[in-house]
């Protein structure tokens, strides 16, 4: 059958006010280029009247990223890769400066050497797994750590995970675990970040074709059995998720911490 998205970002009506996320400043770590989930959520976010912060991971995505942070109005654009000490810090410290506070947090950053992702769970290193969850996982813990000074009246934490962290999806392999974690780390997040008004959240979107997602081998076929067994019978855009995420980054969720949220129309429900 043919893949079908679920419709264009124009075609979206934000509900509600229409500046739903005026004076909330957010910071976005993990736009790629155009197709990254990330950046639909980021455009999104601008839409509704939120200032964004923006990192690109090194000076070959910059060229890609840089013109995307430019059209959403970003004040703040700057490299960031994890893996790199001091990176992280570097632009929280900016965020600082500039603005003193900060509302949001979007972590949109995974990777998995390629020679693990490919194998079987049972054959990956020791150092493709650690440095797996390195960058998807404890970098969570460490972009939490570092805007929670920033969040004087509470905040929103959001991460990216995927169906493979509870289920066994072909070919997603060692990330699986690795997701799993992630989730994990989001509820211990939200326990202990919960008194003082700052909710964690993960966001699990159904398969999308974004260039983390060409690393999954026969990436085409889960997009097909999602389209085929998802009761709506079409794959999410990155503005479904966008839409959602600026829902749970607004003052209207916030009772809403810990979860896992599907953005999958409602494929995670079928055997």
């Amino acid at each position: 059958m043919e893949v079908k998205e679920s419709g264009e970002f124009k075609a979206y009506t934000p509900i509600g006010p229409g500046r739903l996320l005026e004076s909330k400043k957010g910071l976005i770590l993990g736009i790629a280029n155009n197709d990254s989930i990330a950046y639909g959520c980021g455009r999104v976010f601008s839409m509704l009247g939120a200032d964004l912060a923006v990192t690109y991971l090194n000076e070959k995505t910059e060229k890609y990223v840089r013109p995307l942070a430019e059209e959403l109005g970003c004040p703040i654009i700057m490299k960031c890769d994890v893996m790199n000490t001091g990176e992280l810090e570097t632009v929280y410290e900016e965020i600082g400066n500039t603005w003193g506070k900060l509302d949001f947090v979007l972590h949109s950053i995974a990777f998995a050497p390629k020679e693990d992702l490919h194998g079987r769970v049972t054959d990956c290193s020791k150092e493709g797994f650690m440095l797996a969850m390195d960058v998807s996982c404890h970098s969570l813990i460490r972009a939490t750590k570092l805007a929670e000074p920033l969040m004087k009246d509470g905040g929103s934490i959001l991460t990216m995970s995927f169906y493979g962290s509870e289920k066994v999806v072909a070919n997603y392999n060692m990330m699986g675990p690795v997701k799993a974690a992630l989730e994990s780390t989001v509820r211990y997040l939200a326990m202990e970040l919960g008194p003082r008004l700052i909710r964690v959240n993960s966001l699990s979107p159904g398969p999308i074709k974004t260039r983390a997602a060409s690393g999954i081998n026969q990436f085409d076929d889960l997009l097909q059995k999602a389209a085929s067994q998802a009761p709506e019978h079409h794959v999410v855009s990155i503005t479904d998720v966008g839409t959602f995420a600026a829902f749970l980054v607004s003052d209207y969720a916030k009772s809403i911490t810990g979860g896992v949220h599907y953005i999958d129309g409602g494929y995670h429900i079928m055997g």
